[in-house]
């Protein structure tokens, strides 16, 4: 229709896939109609490496918020589709660079980049660029030509119809949500884990969420900020509509910490107890994972950005995995653990996470910690002072299993 909006839509990595192309396709197409579950007019096209969405002037800024929280893809913008004629094409063109100037995309620089899929087409690329720019130079003399770094690139898509855009949007890139298996995410009430629940969303993982609560120690204020957290990353995650797109566990671990701390007391070993914490967390998330037949786990963790974080610590805590009879250990995805705290904290702000996340409201692993505690546990001492510890009844009792 003449009145409404169509936005194009680049695909991503996907389309670079060999015979497993299509299934990829299919999610990408079933994820964006789940997020687009609260509108009434959009439609939407798949072509190969392009998805054109349909949609009312009232409908635009869903479909725009939409498109923010989509994996999968590298690029959108609102495009117009003209008829594939030569003079309708360029001046579809000009007016583009028209609308770029009045929106303050354009000021004095811009390119035509032209790619001519239909080779019956009159004009070949170099062509049609050449052509456009001329009658844009025409029409805004003000303006110059700058093929290197322009302010607003005019483009044109020569397939089964001429589609026209200026300004586009970036994607999230990555893959389509549910393609990349499924996992349990440690979610703390922090900067960290929920990035990380984000990137691996964006690698395709569908991911459950862990969290636990120490409650009186922590209040049911910092259990609601957790649960607004699993709700912004789960914005991600191309949900069915009416179930959350990231589904929390809450683990009350409040007889774990205090029977840690209490006995470690008694060992003399309270320097041991942000480890041992950790380690006990592992034993919950492999219990819970396997019960629900998640694939592997998920942490925030950056290497050496606090005491449980250096890699002789990790090294105690994962120790703990798959030590059931005929049990595997879990793998430990870790996709912050080479990542610079600012990085982290640009991510957070950019997936609308980071107001959030600094609420103070102290979670558990902050309950309890030692002063000065164990920054390169060895794992066979770590093991046998947890083993000492004698949690394991604890930890079923806590709901992780």
């Amino acid at each position: 229709k003449d009145d409404a909006v169509l936005f194009l839509i680049k695909e991503g990595e996907h389309t670079l896939k060999g015979d497993n192309k299509k299934l990829y396709e299919k999610s990408l197409m079933q994820n964006q109609k789940q997020h687009l579950h609260g509108t009434s007019s959009a439609s939407i096209v798949q072509k190969p490496g392009r998805m054109y969405l349909s949609c009312s002037v009232e409908d635009a800024g869903l479909a725009e918020e939409a498109l923010r929280h989509l994996t999968g893809i590298t690029g959108w913008a609102r495009a117009k589709a003209v008829e594939k004629d030569t003079n309708t094409v360029i001046a579809a063109s000009v007016a583009c660079a028209k609308e770029a100037i009045e929106k303050g995309f354009l000021h004095k620089t811009f390119k035509v980049d032209a790619r001519r899929s239909d080779k019956s087409f009159p004009l070949n690329s170099p062509a049609l660029c050449a052509a456009a720019g001329e009658k844009i130079l025409e029409a805004f003399p003000e303006l110059t030509v700058d093929v290197h770094h322009p302010e607003q690139t005019i483009r044109v898509e020569v397939r089964e119809k001429a589609f026209v855009y200026g300004h586009e949007e970036k994607g999230l890139r990555g893959l389509p949500a549910g393609t990349g298996g499924r996992g349990l995410l440690l979610l703390s009430g922090g900067i960290d884990s929920p990035v990380a629940g984000f990137e691996m969303m964006r690698r395709g993982m569908k991911l459950e969420a862990m969290y636990f609560h120490a409650y009186p120690y922590t209040g049911n204020e910092a259990r609601e900020k957790v649960e607004r957290l699993a709700n912004i990353v789960g914005a991600y995650a191309a949900a069915v509509p009416g179930k959350a797109g990231l589904p929390l566990h809450v683990i009350n671990f409040t007889d774990v910490q205090i029977a840690l701390r209490d006995r470690l007391l008694q060992m003399q070993a309270s320097e041991w107890g942000t480890v041992m914490l950790r380690m006990a967390m592992m034993e919950a998330a492999d219990l819970l994972a396997r019960k629900r037949r998640l694939a592997c786990i998920i942490t925030g963790e950056s290497l050496a950005q606090v005491a449980s974080q250096t890699v002789h610590n990790i090294a105690c805590t994962q120790s703990r995995l798959g030590l059931a009879p005929n049990h595997y250990p879990l793998p430990v995805l870790r996709p912050l653990i080479g990542t610079d705290k600012e990085d982290i904290i640009t991510l957070s702000k950019k997936i609308g996470a980071y107001d959030t996340s600094i609420e103070p409201y102290p979670d558990c692993c902050t309950l309890f910690s030692p002063p000065h505690p164990v920054i390169h546990g060895r794992v066979e001492e770590a093991n046998r002072i947890y083993e000492a510890l004698e949690l394991s009844e604890l930890i079923y009792s806590s709901g992780a299993k």
